[in-house]
């Protein structure tokens, strides 16, 4: 069912565009399309198709489940486009964030991007809902942060993790969040159309 919502069928539409990312890029050679530091400055557009780049099944899998559960939570969030487009600016803004940390010489996968996401979707409930719907915005946020401060992202770039085939970098969750409280509270300045 497509949501009646422009900016939920907007946040749908995101959704979908970075599991069809990441499914045609699927196959490909990673070394074209993940983000390299040493590459930023002159092939910037690595911050957007980094995301589609998978290193295994498990993430490739792993990744498009959480896609399509942060879809979910947008749709029922009922985000307004200014969420919509506060997640898509949130995307490329995940992986510069990664400058930060330029030992992370390679990384590919949605998972900033998709942390980027529920902290957008978060924080229109926290922002602009009354009620339960207040308190489900506050519990998403502090349960991110508690999520990403536990995994020590300021510890070794690459983790080894029981259950994955490759090692994580929780510092992009930590970009992920970070981009998407800003672009998510930028979103929410601006104002509100009906049914938007």
């Amino acid at each position: 069912m497509i949501p009646a919502r422009p900016g939920a069928r907007a946040w749908l539409a995101l959704a979908l565009l970075l599991a069809a990312g990441s499914l045609l890029a699927w196959g490909h050679p990673a070394s074209g399309l993940e983000w390299q530091p040493g590459l930023a400055g002159r092939e910037p557009w690595r911050a957007v198709t980094a995301a589609a780049v998978h290193y295994s099944a498990l993430h490739l899998g792993a990744n498009l489940a959480g896609a399509a559960l942060v879809a979910v939570l947008g749709v029922q969030a009922e985000v307004p486009l200014r969420s919509a487009a506060a997640w898509l600016a949130a995307w490329p803004l995940t992986q510069l964030g990664l400058l930060l940390r330029p030992e992370l010489a390679h990384f590919g996968g949605l998972s900033g991007v998709l942390h980027a996401g529920v902290a957008v979707a978060a924080l229109h409930l926290l922002v602009t809902g009354r009620g339960r719907r207040r308190l489900v915005g506050a519990a998403l946020l502090a349960g991110l942060l508690v999520k990403v401060l536990g995994e020590d992202p300021g510890g070794a770039v690459l983790q080894y993790r029981t259950g994955w085939d490759i090692p994580i970098a929780p510092f992009a969750h930590a970009t992920g969040l970070v981009a998407g409280v800003l672009c998510g509270l930028l979103a929410s300045l601006l104002p509100n159309r009906p049914h938007a």
